[in-house]
């Protein structure tokens, strides 16, 4: 480690990758529960999807999308998500991949 200013310098903030950023995900990857802190250092609970050892965070809404396509397609095994907007006011939309 160097001194203060050049630790500073280079840092850079923890970012937990997004789901949307992978072309696709199968439904076979684990997942888990991570804990964080917001802004107020609020504890909160979020998932994430394990590939190929990295952790994606998925946001809730992709959960209950994905709870409904398979209420519609049982058999579902890959997803794509999408995202628009940035921050809070991003949404996601979850479609299937053959």
């Amino acid at each position: 480690m160097g001194n203060f200013k050049e630790e500073a310098q280079a840092y850079e903030p923890k970012k937990t990758p997004i789901v949307s950023e992978l072309k696709e995900v199968s439904l076979n990857n684990p997942i888990s529960t991570q804990s964080g802190f917001d802004a107020n250092n609020k504890a909160f609970e979020y998932y994430t999807v394990t590939v190929d050892g990295i952790d994606y965070r998925v946001p809730n809404s992709v959960m209950e999308q994905v709870q409904t396509l398979m209420e519609q397609k049982p058999d579902i095994k890959k997803i794509k998500v999408v995202k628009k907007g940035e921050g809070m006011n991003s949404k996601y939309t979850v479609v299937e991949v053959n």
